[in-house]
């Protein structure tokens, strides 16, 4: 589905500035860049330094401090003990902590899912006039920052033991989670942008 977006619609810039609008005799954007050499040879940088990281864990700390293979997964099974908590992994855990803050437990793997489906109409959900955050208004980077404190905080609790303090806080912060792309359609819009710049400055 990428590749045929991609060749459909094209890529943008991080401006959300159009850059087919000037184009030279021939029809090719004034303001684009080739894709070979210049992405090209920067994502084979990318690759490069991924597969250093990659073969630095796989061989030097595959435990990685506990966060790619934790620590219980070193312990002996015991079938007569259950362990007090039992916690995903950490990429899973903002997801694991709005289960637990569900009181129901069906309605809790529906907000789950939920939570992650929704991310699929963030397209359709922001209707704000410009593309790029730098041109948004004060009102999204104020809404943003809170979504992202909000984010870290639930994965923080997806790793702890339930507690009636920590529940309170991951419902309150998963409340905030579906409103912020639930009330996006409205709050996206409040606030003055800033304006898009006609061509794009290198």
């Amino acid at each position: 589905m990428h590749i045929v977006a991609l060749h459909a619609v094209g890529s943008n810039n991080p401006g959300g500035i159009e850059i087919k609008k000037y184009k030279d005799d021939k029809g090719i954007p004034l303001d684009g860049i080739p894709f070979h050499p210049y992405y090209s040879v920067k994502d084979l940088v990318g690759v490069a330094v991924f597969l250093f990281f990659s073969a630095l864990i796989i061989f030097y700390m595959p435990e990685m401090g506990g966060y790619f293979f934790e620590a219980p997964n070193f312990t002996p099974a015991d079938p007569l003990k259950t362990p007090e908590h039992i916690a995903p992994v950490w990429y899973f855990t903002p997801y694991y902590s709005i289960l637990k803050a569900v009181p129901n437990q069906g309605l809790g793997v529906i907000a789950m899912a939920a939570s992650l489906v929704i991310l699929f109409f963030l397209p359709w959900l922001d209707r704000s006039p410009v593309l790029s955050i730098r041109y948004k208004s004060p009102i999204f980077t104020v809404a943003l920052t809170l979504f992202v404190i909000s984010f870290f905080i639930l994965g923080y609790l997806g790793m702890k033991a339930p507690t009636e303090m920590r529940t309170l806080v991951a419902r309150v912060c998963t409340i905030y989670y579906f409103a912020f792309f639930l009330l996006m359609p409205w709050w996206s819009q409040w606030g003055t942008t800033k304006p898009v710049p006609d061509r794009v400055t290198h």
